[in-house]
């Protein structure tokens, strides 16, 4: 069954309400999988498990909402990281080098 059949099914079955609820159900379970794996309770295949689950109500999400304007959001945040992440790399290199005063 291809992506959007999928979707539209899903979302014909169990409703946009169930959806909601579900990606943040699977949201929490990766959360709670992360700080079990960092404190070395589980393996990593249980936090990859969790975390494909929430690829697949991402992905049904940005179907709903509309895959475009995820697209779109997600390419501002990136840009938005890409600034902060030069800015941090010059500020840091200039505290090393003694020259971080502005002006």
């Amino acid at each position: 069954m291809d992506r959007e059949t999928l979707y539209r099914r899903t979302l014909a079955l169990w409703g946009e309400q169930a959806q909601y609820d579900q990606a943040v159900e699977e949201c929490a379970e990766l959360c709670a999988a992360l700080m079990h794996y960092r404190r070395g309770k589980i393996a990593i295949e249980q936090v990859v498990d969790e975390l494909a689950d929430v690829t697949l109500m991402v992905g049904q999400l940005s179907w709903m909402f509309g895959e475009d304007k995820v697209r779109e959001a997600v390419e501002r945040k990136r840009a938005k990281l890409e600034q902060l992440m030069a800015e941090e790399s010059g500020a840091n290199g200039a505290a090393e080098t003694g020259s971080g005063e502005k002006g």
